[in-house]
């Protein structure tokens, strides 16, 4: 991807926004593959299996809700979702199915822009050149940067791109508390947001990393702060 025209999928029914998302991708060197419903939106992803997918949430034939769901039974790709302004719970449901990162309607489609390029550049795997072989442990947890895989027990952890940056973000400043809007500009790049995003991460990270994650070892709860990772070993 890092020397390829990266290749974006835009689920979005409203003909109108999927064109002006087209054009403002394309203006930046992505190539696009646009669809209109949540089927075909399925179709396209298996066909063509784009770099990253922006998905709206309300979608004909198959909710965008279903379709994250499905991508992440499927695949670690990067989706960012496309939600109805303030509806929170919208957003939190979105991101408790593995949506990497949100915008509400109506959006500047600039951001939509920046959105992207920040999570492709950290799905590029660019730690391997720098740092050949390094493994961040805690026990049997055991994290590459370079080849952007985790593992608890010998097996591999099913994580997406933010939930990655979180962990590997947290393995490297054990024991350090972090609020959260200090983790959304240190992991997701953002100096504003909304902060229920860090908090479902959290929540997706202890059902993956912890043993009882209503009674998390490692990522804990700084009451009245934020979080830290306490290591085990």
């Amino acid at each position: 991807m890092t020397q390829q025209i990266a290749h974006i999928l835009v689920v979005e029914d409203d003909p109108n926004v999927s064109d002006v998302v087209r054009r403002y991708l394309e203006r930046e060197g992505y190539r696009v593959t646009l669809a209109a419903d949540g089927l075909s939106g399925l179709a396209e992803y298996r066909s063509g299996r784009p770099d990253l997918v922006v998905l709206d949430l309300m979608l004909p034939k198959l909710p965008g809700i279903e379709v994250c769901r499905a991508l992440r039974i499927e695949s670690e790709v990067p989706v960012i979702m496309l939600t109805a302004l303030g509806d929170e719970s919208d957003r939190i449901a979105g991101l408790s199915v593995g949506a990497d990162d949100y915008l509400s309607k109506p959006f500047s489609p600039r951001e939509l822009v920046l959105r992207v390029a920040a999570v492709l550049r950290r799905a590029v795997r660019t730690e391997a050149a720098e740092r050949p072989g390094e493994q961040l442990t805690d026990g049997e947890l055991i994290l590459d940067p370079g080849s952007r895989v985790a593992t608890l027990r010998g097996t591999k952890l099913n994580l997406t791109v933010r939930e990655f940056d979180l962990l590997e973000f947290l393995l490297r400043h054990p024991g350090q508390v972090f609020s959260r809007a200090e983790l959304l500009e240190r992991v997701w790049d953002w100096t504003f947001g909304d902060q229920s995003t860090v908090t479902v991460h959290v929540r997706r990270l202890r059902e993956k990393i912890e043993d009882a994650p209503a009674q998390p070892k490692r990522l804990v709860t700084v009451w009245g702060v934020g979080y830290r990772f306490e290591a085990t070993s």
